[in-house]
Parts: C-alpha cells; sequence; structure tokens
C-alpha cells in the first residue's frame, strides 16, 4: 500500500497537507481558508468529503485558520495536544465535543490504516508537535517550526523514506531584511525556525539514514527563496559526499498551492 502526500500550501502565509492510503485521508494543519484548501485538495485528486481527521501541529493562525469551517462542514475530528487546545480553541469557533480529540507527544494512535506518532519541537507555542505517518513499511515525517537540531525531535524521523523539513531562512536575507531587532531573534533563535544551513545538516543524517526524498518547506517569503533553498540543500549533500538527486531526490514545497502528490512504498516514486 502507498503511503500518499501532497503539500498544498507551504510557507509562512499559511501550511496544510494531505496525507493519505488507499482507506485513509488526513489533513495536517489547515493554515489558509476552507475554499483555498478544498480547492488545493481538488487539484490532486482528493474530496474533503474523504477526509477522516485534520491533524494540528500548533496554534498559530498560519497552521489553523481553516480548521473550525473544515471540521464542521465535514464532521472532522480534530487532534492536537492539549496546549495547542487550550490555545487555539477561542480562535477556531464552535467545534462539536465529539470532534475535540487531545493527543500526547511520544504517544502514537492509528487513524484508518494509518499510525500516527506526534513528537514535541522545539517552537514558540503552547505545545507543538510534528507528526509521522507509517503504513505497511513506509514512513512520512512532517517536520517544520523547528527553533533548533536536537535529538529530541531527530530520532523520531529518522528512517523515514520522505521527510516535509522546514527550510524556513537564509541568515544573511534575515539579518539585512527589513523585520524588527525582536523578530529576527525570535526567527533565528531557539524556538524559531530553521535556516537553509540547518535544513541541509538535518537533510544529510537523514538520507544516511535511508530518506529518499527530501522536501523543503516553510520557507520564508520575505528571508529565503526557493533556489536558494534548494542550492543549499544541495551544497550540504555534496560536502557530505552526497549526489543531489540520485542518492536523494528534493524538492521545494510550493507556499501558493500544491507542489503534486507524492508517495513512499516499497519502491518509491513521484507522481
Amino acid at each position: 500500500m502507498e503511503l500518499r502526500f501532497s503539500p498544498l500550501f507551504s510557507g509562512s502565509s499559511g501550511n496544510a497537507t494531505y496525507v493519505g492510503c488507499d482507506d485513509t485521508h488526513l489533513l495536517v494543519d489547515v493554515g489558509l481558508s476552507g475554499s483555498r484548501i478544498t480547492q488545493e485538495l481538488a487539484r490532486v485528486g482528493v474530496n474533503p468529503c474523504m477526509l477522516q481527521a485534520i491533524l494540528v501541529t500548533h496554534e498559530h493562525s498560519d497552521h489553523i485558520k481553516g480548521i473550525g469551517i473544515l471540521s464542521r462542514k465535514y464532521d472532522l475530528p480534530v487532534f492536537a495536544t492539549e496546549g495547542t487546545w487550550r490555545a487555539m480553541i477561542d480562535k477556531i469557533g464552535a467545534v462539536n465535543p465529539r470532534n475535540i480529540c487531545v493527543i500526547e507527544p511520544g504517544e502514537d494512535f492509528y487513524i484508518g490504516s494509518i499510525d500516527v506518532m506526534p513528537f514535541a519541537t522545539p517552537h514558540d507555542a503552547a505545545q507543538p508537535v510534528g507528526y509521522t505517518f507509517e503504513t505497511a513499511g513506509a514512513k512520512l515525517a512532517i517536520a517544520t517550526d523547528l527553533g533548533i537540531i536536537r535529538d529530541s525531535w531527530l530520532k523520531y524521523i529518522m528512517g523515514a523514506d520522505a521527510v516535509i523539513l522546514e527550510s524556513n531562512y537564509d541568515p544573511g536575507m534575515l539579518e539585512m531584511g527589513p523585520y524588527p531587532y525582536e523578530l529576527k531573534r525570535r526567527i533565528a533563535g531557539k524556538h524559531g525556525h530553521l535556516s537553509n544551513d540547518n535544513a541541509g545538516e538535518v537533510a544529510v543524517e537523514l538520507v544516511r539514514h535511508g530518506a529518499r526524498q527530501i522536501i523543503l518547506g516553510h520557507l520564508s517569503k520575505e528571508n529565503n527563496y526557493p533556489e536558494l533553498a534548494l542550492k543549499c540543500c544541495e551544497a550540504a549533500f555534496l560536502e557530505a559526499g552526497l549526489t543531489p538527486q540520485e542518492d536523494a531526490r528534493i524538492f521545494v514545497a510550493s507556499r501558493d498551492g500544491n507542489s503534486g502528490m507524492f508517495s513512499v512504498s516499497a519502491a518509491l516514486e513521484y507522481c
């Protein structure tokens, strides 16, 4: 059975990712309007009526904007940590009590045929998590909004076949850019975001542990651009003795729409 996924939007303006297999269909974050998410799902062949759940990484607006409307419209359970629920409950509108599902970092659970593992992440939110998804021996990890490289979250994503990995900013662009000093400190701090250099370092370790697809995501509109993120990751590969696009394929997720449908299985492929 294939594990399929599509970054529908990935960036500081909004985030959402479809993850699914033959009988299970999930949405990770809904950081744009319900109508825009529905439109991008349709473009990758997914009817929102097929969805079985929404999973939330954390309560920042670029991850939760459309959660309430999609949950109400399609009667979808929403999975989030207790801290995230407390922080977002007043921001997303009414959610049917039966659809409020509280999860614990480090404790996996099944939705349909997919084993979901939430893991704690270092970000300036109430109780943020990333996720891994496994079915039929295939594993996907979503690891964004990460302030610092730590073994505490790396251990969960090692061994994944494919990883959506944060590559948020270029340090030089951030330093010289228009952001206020305190915001720059937040982004580059231990509870902010990973830089392109950080992403390259992590990507090398992921490939050494079996990853064959790296999808760079959550790029800043003001402090990064796709070609630079890709170039930095490829340079990290070459420095480590790896061959970009051969030892692993590297993609950059789009901020403004879906990046296509990917799949991982016994034989890795890209559609």
